[in-house]
């Protein structure tokens, strides 16, 4: 029996989560995985429940399961929150990033041809759509680095990164490419200005000589940020620091029609994982009906290929939303005309479960 931690977390995380533990309900059976799902507490409902949004016995939760299945979590209500390390995001998912070893963040962006015309992007430059995969490095970084302080009129983040943490993620990315068609790796960085990036690019030097079946690519992240939207088709494989992945995955996310299409695997070493679209927790159409829960249901795909190593059952959800989609099903965000015939969250998730 695969044990997997259900953190609903705030917004629209909950009925995104719903649609989501549908489907993996449905397809189960189907491959003979006995799963067993477990719901807790997380970020801001956490933080009201319990004035921590990441409570011990959420974290006991986690550690003693094989995957997390998780929401999101945030709203304005928690920005004014005095204690900084009290807020969703810096005190329940950043600390469980850290804590359980996530080091590797796996976003595939993915432009469905049935959302071409969903993509900002004129036509001829996403014409046969594009199946970028963006490689993130989770737990360094101006996000984890120390010191990181405001008094008065100063602020200090301090970016920091070893040898060693920029060659686990590498070989994430390299590995990654090596399964894929073109076999393309752009390692993404600044190293024009920052010793990190300069460091960076050092070792995924090195690194690619271990890989001589893969193309290593260079490349500053604002030049990345422009090839994006001039020619997405030109990339695989990206791998880049926390930061840089943190804002080019959201703009390839963009390109596919919507952020909620974007699934994400956060990883370490061995099976376990954690699983969440990469959206947040939308407060403002939050019970409204109107999420989007394909990046969720894709996360469920995510999950049973790379922490139960179902990959038929991850196939079967991965074609089941893309028949929905060819057969004209939209939520509003990926809705490409005002005529187009919108769905409900719920209704989404029914789709898919039919579809499988």
């Amino acid at each position: 029996m695969a044990k997997i931690a259900v953190l609903a977390g705030d917004g629209i995380g909950p009925e995104i989560i719903a649609e989501g533990l549908k489907v993996l309900k449905a397809v189960a059976p189907q491959h003979g995985l006995d799963l067993e799902f477990t719901e807790a507490l997380v970020g801001g409902a956490a933080y009201d429940a319990t004035g921590h949004p990441l409570p011990p016995e959420t974290l006991e939760l986690v550690q003693n399961s094989d995957a997390i299945f998780f929401g999101a979590v945030g709203g304005p209500q928690y920005d004014i929150i005095p204690d900084p390390n009290l807020r969703p995001e810096r005190g329940a998912l950043l600390p469980l990033r850290k804590k359980l070893g996530l080091y590797a963040n796996l976003r595939p962006c993915i432009l469905y041809s049935a959302l071409s015309s969903a993509c900002p992007l004129r036509a001829d430059l996403v014409q046969g759509g594009f199946d970028i995969l963006v490689v993130r490095e989770l737990t360094g970084g101006l996000y984890f680095g120390q010191p990181k302080s405001w008094e008065g009129d100063n602020a200090i983040d301090t970016c920091l990164y070893s040898r060693e943490e920029i060659t686990r993620i590498l070989h994430v990315a390299f590995k990654a490419a090596q399964k894929r068609p073109t076999k393309r790796v752009v390692s993404v960085d600044k190293a024009n200005v920052m010793e990190t990036s300069r460091l960076w690019r050092d070792t995924a030097t090195k690194i690619a000589a271990e890989y001589p079946d893969v193309e290593l690519t260079h490349q500053l992240v604002d030049a990345t940020a422009m090839d994006l939207v001039r020619r997405p088709q030109s990339f695989d494989v990206i791998v880049t620091e926390n930061l840089f992945g943190d804002i080019l995955s959201d703009e390839a996310a963009q390109l596919t029609g919507s952020l909620g299409m974007l699934p994400s695997a956060s990883l370490g070493q061995g099976t376990f994982g954690l699983y969440e679209p990469s959206h947040g927790s939308a407060p403002d159409i939050a019970g409204t009906g109107k999420a989007n829960p394909l990046a969720t249901i894709l996360s469920a795909a995510l999950l049973l290929r790379y922490s139960l190593g179902a990959e038929a059952a991850a196939l079967q959800i991965e074609k089941a939303v893309e028949s929905v989609l060819n057969a004209g099903h939209r939520t509003g965000d990926i809705a490409e005309t005002p005529d187009t015939k919108i769905v409900t969250c719920t209704e989404m998730g029914d789709l898919v479960v039919a579809a499988l």
